[in-house]
């Protein structure tokens, strides 16, 4: 069984959807990350994604653990245009289009960025390959937001926009189980 242990990194303080927009994470709350630290099982192998905010979350939590090399397959959501433009900026240039991005999840993509659905195909290869070459393992993977509701959405076989329901706070937990061929949700959104 393949024990993984999705954690998002730490907060940005940023507005805007910032998807593949390299921003850094404020670890300065280090008793919030020497709890998680704790709670985290020791000999686990850690990975990140390959942006800052997640590779410096991740470096926080592998004192003692084994690091993998970063993964750019565990990327949050490519919001291309969108990138780092808030909300409201989005609505006001791209009504319909962002309207049908978030309410029906899947298929829609920014423009010159990725759908949720390609997006989860990323996600999912760089998932299965930690799975197979590592069998039998805790694997402790900070990401991202979406990044991590595509899993959830995947080991729960539930709808894009059922995942997209579901909250995941900055340097939160969310347990996910694989054995021989299914998935299983242990915990969403946890926080310690």
């Amino acid at each position: 069984m393949s024990r993984f242990w999705f954690i998002r990194h730490g907060p940005t303080h940023r507005d805007g959807l910032i998807g593949w927009t390299d921003a850094p994470a404020d670890l300065s709350d280090l008793p919030a990350l020497d709890r998680l630290n704790s709670h985290l099982p020791q000999d686990a192998l850690v990975i990140s994604s390959d942006l800052i905010r997640c590779v410096a979350t991740a470096d926080a939590l592998s004192s003692g653990r084994q690091r993998l090399p970063s993964d750019p397959d565990l990327r949050e959501l490519h919001f291309g245009d969108w990138e780092d433009r808030t909300f409201k900026q989005v609505a006001e240039t791209h009504a319909e289009l962002s309207r049908a991005y978030w309410s029906d999840p899947g298929p829609h993509a920014p423009p010159n960025g990725e759908s949720w659905d390609a997006a989860a195909t990323r996600v999912s290869r760089g998932v299965d390959r930690l799975r197979d070459t590592h069998p039998d393992t805790d694997i402790i993977v900070v990401a991202h937001f979406g990044a991590i509701l595509t899993q959830v959405q995947r080991a729960a076989g539930m709808s894009a926009k059922a995942a997209l329901s579901f909250k995941i706070d900055n340097l939160s937990v969310t347990r996910l189980e694989h054995m021989g061929t299914a998935w299983r949700v242990l915990g969403v959104n946890h926080t310690v």
